[in-house]
């Protein structure tokens, strides 16, 4: 397979048997409560049931978290062979921060375990705040995570109440503003590089304001060249799943 660059299937556009099994890049739209792996699942089982595809590769380049929207990119077939390079690209978010409180999963997954004053916080301290998260920093994945340790992933770790230590890792900042501040919640726009958790931002940044935070919503809206304003609605793309009669 070449590595051109890879032009994914415009909504709408009819996929026939022979486009799937010669390999295509869609873009997908996930809904909020989807894993990732949901809609790759979907996706694949209605190419098995309505092309009797039996064997077929499906793939996402870049997971989501169940209650995040936005931009998921799948491989299909061949194109699966280029996800490692499509997960190098820099992603995009917009979402809101909850001041003042936390979570165990850093976002509303789970309810907020502690309460923090929030009456010091001004524009100045914000300003200052948001300017250290710009550029190389270091990061903690959350607990409630997909990552694995010690072979399990960390989530397991989590609901079976276990305490691990979790090592840090580099990532970059390239992009980071406020766009609407509105006590306690802030919306804000981030442009990151792959490996960065949004969520251990939100918790970050409210420990940053000596006070706490967690990610309230989040979606995604751009990955490389790739936009979500070119995604599939997942039930329209499912639906031009048909085999021509």
């Amino acid at each position: 397979m070449s590595n051109s660059p890879i032009k994914p299937v415009p909504p709408g556009t009819p996929l026939s048997r022979q486009i799937l099994l010669d390999g295509v890049t869609v873009l997908v739209d996930k809904p909020a409560t989807w894993t990732s792996f949901d809609v790759v699942n979907k996706i694949r089982a209605t190419i098995r049931h309505r092309y009797q595809i039996r064997k077929i590769k499906v793939g996402h380049a870049g997971t989501l978290d169940p209650l995040a929207t936005g931009l998921l990119i799948v491989c299909i077939g061949k194109h699966t062979k280029r996800i490692q390079e499509l997960m190098g690209l820099d992603k995009t978010y917009e979402g809101r921060f909850m001041l003042g409180a936390t979570t165990p999963s850093y976002d509303s997954e789970t309810e907020p375990d502690a309460r923090y004053p929030i009456e010091h916080i001004d524009q100045e301290l914000l300003d200052q705040t948001v300017a250290q998260f710009r550029g190389r920093i270091s990061q903690k994945p959350p607990l409630y995570s997909a990552i694995k340790q010690d072979g399990k992933r960390l989530y397991r770790h989590a609901r079976e109440g276990r305490k691990v230590e979790i090592k840090p890792r580099e990532v970059v900042i390239h992009d980071f503003r406020l766009t609407n501040i509105n006590l306690p919640e802030i919306d804000f726009v981030v442009r990151c590089s792959k490996g960065t958790y949004i969520r251990s931002l939100a918790h970050d940044f409210g420990k940053a304001l000596h006070s706490g935070a967690y990610l309230a919503a989040l979606k995604r809206t751009a990955i490389g060249p790739y936009r979500l304003e070119q995604a599939w609605q997942l039930p329209d793309l499912v639906a031009t799943m048909r085999v021509e009669r």
